[in-house]
């Protein structure tokens, strides 16, 4: 077994992924699709139940322990509010041009022109939470509640005042300091070990996948599907490429090479959050990024920033447009995109929450209630496939925002983020 180990491990997650999706379909083929679906979800699905759980398992100390291990690291509180003003206008900026690419692509291909919705069975939108409401659980009333309840943003803020509070105290402050600093560090070899067991995760997920879904159920709406990944493929490449390359001057290929073990766990579990150890993990140990802007900057950016969410909001909006053949305004499009950019912001970090955040962007054009269940009933059944392919970009745009404020900061070792990734 010396050999699996001393492949690199984005490579075995590649190559896991490629096996799962090649498995599903034979077993697909094999047994038939029921029988294939029980067998999948009897003996496989739990393979990568069991990833996602361990994964899920570390979020919480992840986050609460680096976050105020970085915030210590910087020595002076006064540096907060530049990193945190950097990293917000940055998180902004990229939601921006994803929302302009998403809208241009959905126009210029018009995957809804045409779209036949007739046979598609109706589904109930669910209530979105009112901004307000978003606004105010930021602040936990309980902040031991909230490490239970994996409130990521309550985490957050609470993170931020103990960290800030223990610079503050000076000398007193200094054990809990180094407490948080060593469990930190304890933390980050959990994530390492856990890693090791990617391509098994990533494998039954995908597998899973593949049978569950099946090809027919793309096929219905192939060119949404397809739309959908040119404008995430677009995004990542021009966007988060000026940013790198050209504002950053850093070589592309090697933080796309440094970042591929999470992207590959992003789209195998749709999930920014539950991948959120691995792509620490990856920014630290790949792409050179310290641990005070790591700690702070990406845990954010898996709550806040969706950039694939976003520009997929978009698409799905021009195409209930074309499809339902609503002629839509400048300013029409103008709404859209702040819109999208709004509610993105409150989606989970799970699989097909943005889905039900739908409506609000709908509505903004006079999209009827009853062409909204239309509409999740059509995605509803292949949603997944997108979000796979979504929440990578998601992980791509906070590791990119997170490398160009580390090196605005100082933070970068880029003769560790220009040598070959480690894992």
């Amino acid at each position: 077994m010396g050999w699996w180990f001393k492949t690199k491990l984005w490579l075995r997650v590649l190559l896991a992924l490629v096996a799962g999706i090649g498995f599903g379909v034979l077993v697909n083929d094999t047994l038939g699709s029921a029988d294939a679906t029980v067998f999948m979800q009897t003996w496989i699905s739990p393979i990568g139940q069991a990833f996602v759980r361990l994964i899920r398992m570390l979020i919480v100390p992840l986050i609460f322990t680096t976050l105020v291990a970085g915030i210590m690291a910087m020595g002076d509180p006064a540096r907060l509010g530049s990193l945190g003003l950097k990293t917000i206008l940055l998180y902004m900026g990229t939601t921006l041009f994803a929302n302009i690419v998403g809208l241009t692509v959905g126009t210029f291909f018009r995957p809804g022109e045409g779209a036949d919705l007739g046979g598609v069975t109706p589904e109930q939108l669910g209530e979105a939470t009112p901004l307000i409401d978003r606004v105010l659980a930021i602040i936990p009333q309980n902040p031991i509640a909230a490490l239970a309840e994996g409130n990521v943003l309550a985490i957050i803020f609470f993170s931020v005042m103990l960290g800030v509070a223990i610079l503050s105290t000076g000398k007193a402050g200094k054990p809990v300091g180094d407490l948080f600093e060593s469990a930190s560090e304890v933390v980050m070899k959990i994530t390492h070990y856990v890693m090791e067991v990617a391509p098994f995760g990533v494998f039954a997920l995908v597998a899973t996948t593949t049978v569950v879904q099946g090809l027919e159920a793309l096929q219905s709406i192939a060119a949404l599907i397809g739309v959908v990944y040119i404008g995430l493929v677009i995004h990542a490449v021009i966007t988060y490429g000026i940013l790198v390359r050209i504002i950053l001057n850093l070589p592309l290929i090697r933080f796309f090479r440094g970042i591929l073990d999470a992207v590959a766990v992003a789209y195998s579990t749709s999930s920014s959050s539950a991948t959120l150890p691995v792509t620490i993990a990856c920014a630290t140990d790949n792409l050179g990024i310290k641990k005070p802007v790591a700690g702070s900057v990406l845990p954010l950016g898996a709550t806040i920033n969706m950039d694939g969410t976003a520009l997929y909001l978009g698409i799905l909006a021009l195409f209930a447009a074309q499809a339902f053949g609503i002629e839509l305004t400048l300013m029409n499009y103008v709404i859209i995109a702040f819109t999208a950019a709004l509610v993105s912001i409150g989606a989970a970090g799970i699989p097909s929450a943005s889905l039900f955040l739908l409506a609000i962007v709908l509505d903004t054009f006079g999209v009827t209630v009853e062409q909204q269940a239309i509409m999740l009933g059509l995605l509803l059944p292949v949603d997944r496939i997108m979000d796979m392919a979504r929440t990578s970009v998601n992980v791509m745009g906070d590791s990119a925002v997170a490398t160009a404020v580390a090196k605005w900061e100082g933070e970068l070792d880029e003769e560790t983020f220009k040598t070959p990734a480690k894992i």
